[in-house]
């Protein structure tokens, strides 16, 4: 099974922009393991949000 490019790239940009990691570094992580931080960093933004 493939994933799809753009979703990638959409996840290596996503942890990168918000903890600045290498891109080689994003790449090294197992795709569950990318997703989960994707996850992790969209539940931090909405906390930082607030409510309403």
């Amino acid at each position: 099974m493939t994933y799809a490019t753009d979703r990638l790239h959409e996840e290596i940009a996503y942890v990168a922009y918000h903890f600045h990691w290498a891109l080689d570094d994003i790449l090294d992580l197992e795709h569950a393991d990318r997703l989960r931080y994707t996850n992790e960093i969209a539940k931090i933004n909405t906390r930082m949000r607030g409510p309403g």
